[in-house]
């Protein structure tokens, strides 16, 4: 599997050696499991605390990286619900999204099922398909894109061996999500 850009080699190679929990998600795992697009960013869910922020800063070399200064970090860290932040990269642009895990229920359980594969040469950990599945099921409710709808439809085309179908439904219960997903189901992104 590849992604482009190399969004993991400019991100989730000096954040693997932190030592952070993480996961990918968004547009990068659609396209590990689904099809290739194009994506300028990488969805990052961390589980950070603010004991880790310092290292996390020090991953990014301050001449190449924008990150936010330690304060907001730690004070994003400190969320219950679960803080946001951006790193990005000053020459391309490129970024990653940073959402921290808070204390959600959907967010743990995706935490345990995270799954440990190699991208661009690299092994990185990457929440599970059903997550991935629910999170842009719950973007499509709130924004309305196709793209989303498109993404999980790819992904059940592609990687549709891959879905746990009973703990999908049972999230897309949780999150009153059922008929967004059979709209996905039946979505034809061709």
């Amino acid at each position: 599997m590849v992604s482009d850009p190399d969004l993991i080699g400019l991100f989730i190679r000096p954040l693997e050696a932190t030592g952070v929990d993480y996961m990918i998600t968004g547009g990068v795992a659609s396209v590990i499991y689904g099809d290739p697009r194009f994506t300028r960013d990488v969805d990052v869910v961390m589980q950070l605390a603010a004991a880790q922020t310092a290292s996390l800063a020090a991953a990014f070399d301050a001449s190449a990286f924008y990150v936010p200064p330690l304060e907001v970090l730690e004070e994003e860290a400190d969320r219950p619900e679960g803080g946001h932040f951006n790193v990005i990269h000053r020459e391309t642009s490129l970024r990653a999204d940073v959402y921290l895990a808070g204390d959600g229920p959907l967010v743990a359980w995706a935490f345990g099922h995270r799954l440990r594969l190699e991208v661009d040469g690299a092994e990185i950990w990457v929440a599970p398909i059903e997550y991935v599945i629910a999170r842009k099921l719950e973007y499509f409710r709130h924004f309305g894109s196709d793209r989303h709808l498109r993404d999980v439809a790819m992904m059940l085309r592609i990687s549709g061996e891959m879905v746990d179908w009973r703990s999908l439904h049972e999230w897309c219960a949780r999150l009153d999500l059922e008929e967004t997903l059979d709209r996905a189901r039946r979505y034809s992104p061709d």
